[in-house]
């Protein structure tokens, strides 16, 4: 088992329901024609995306992914798109993924303070994107490439530039993030996704899962990480694939097992016959896994999974656990995608 110091977590950071409004006449624009995407929703405009069997529409405010369909049926835990939604379901978080413990940490010399949106756990949850519409670049038939621009504020006195793309080919959907500081100083840098894929039945106990992950976090009674310890003989050990039954998680995981290229696949044998994989690039070593016990609004628990790609662990700006720093000018670039696997 391994505590944290934060001296030693900076030496070892490298570097079920389809919604209906969906399907609306939110999406009166066809694809590929304008770059300003449907009329207004409470999520911002949608762009809808084809290729072959799949269906994908991105929601402008926090570059959400909406909805993924394959030959009609919807694979995500989603929400109306006139709903603000529960959560941070499909949203692109940034500039930090997770929390900052008290919402307070040091850079550059700097002591800041960035406002607290989780006041029962004293911290500062998924960045300072959440509620923000980024703005069109280009939207095709097959894809939609989406910007925003971050200013300085309290507690985040950086400057960054975003873009993001989403893509939908033969295998499924992509993501791919560029972050680029354009201020003049060094900038701390996170991001995640918070996807759900659906149960594919009334809970997610029945979908066989494979993680592949040697390592998890242990956290306090706030959900902020104290250390590491192997996932052996435990019950987060699921690099071999089996039912996730009556396991909770809310859990972190890293020491990630890659594939030949570099990616980490995770699995979903869903009871409903769809088997689906979440795949990572070597940009996010980290994956946050919640099995959706307690939602905050009256839907059923338990009815989707989100596995997030993270490039960082949770309150990794105090820590330094995989944080990024980017230099003036200097770029990220990260993707990760959902599929179908035959």
């Amino acid at each position: 088992m391994r505590r944290f110091t934060r001296r030693a977590a900076l030496a070892t950071a490298a570097g079920a329901t389809t919604a209906v409004a969906i399907n609306s006449p939110a999406l009166a624009q066809p694809p590929g024609a304008p770059a300003q995407g449907g009329a207004q929703t409470a999520n911002g405009r949608l762009y809808e995306i084809r290729s072959g069997r799949h269906r994908a529409v991105v929601a402008g405010v926090a570059a959400t992914l909406l909805s993924w369909q394959v030959d009609g049926k919807e694979l995500l835990l989603t929400h109306p798109a006139d709903d603000v939604g529960e959560g941070y379901r499909g949203k692109t978080i940034l500039p930090w993924p997770n929390r900052i413990d008290h919402g307070s940490y040091t850079f550059g010399g700097q002591e800041l303070q960035v406002p607290i949106s989780e006041p029962e756990r004293d911290a500062a949850l998924h960045g300072l994107m959440s509620f923000v519409e980024w703005q069109p670049v280009q939207h095709r038939p097959d894809g939609v490439v989406l910007e925003y621009l971050l200013p300085p504020q309290y507690g985040y006195p950086f400057q960054l530039a975003f873009r993001i793309e989403y893509v939908v080919d033969a295998a499924g959907v992509r993501s791919t993030l560029e972050a680029t500081n354009i201020g003049r100083t060094d900038a701390p840098f996170g991001t995640a996704n918070h996807t759900y894929l659906a149960a594919g039945g009334d809970r997610i106990d029945d979908i066989v899962f494979e993680l592949p992950a040697d390592t998890y976090y242990l956290v306090n009674d706030r959900l902020i990480p104290t250390g590491t310890d192997s996932v052996d003989g435990t019950q987060y050990d699921f690099r071999s694939a089996r039912r996730i039954g009556a396991t909770e998680m809310d859990t972190a995981f890293t020491g990630l097992r890659r594939e030949p290229g570099g990616n980490a696949v995770v699995r979903f044998n869903r009871p409903d016959g769809v088997r689906a994989e979440l795949w990572v690039d070597q940009t996010h070593g980290y994956l946050q896994v919640y099995t959706d016990d307690s939602p905050s609004t009256e839907r059923p628990p338990r009815a989707g999974i989100t596995v997030e790609p993270m490039t960082c662990a949770p309150n990794a700006f105090v820590t330094g656990d995989g944080l990024i720093t980017l230099r003036p000018g200097q770029t990220h670039r990260g993707s990760w995608g959902y599929r179908i696997s035959n």
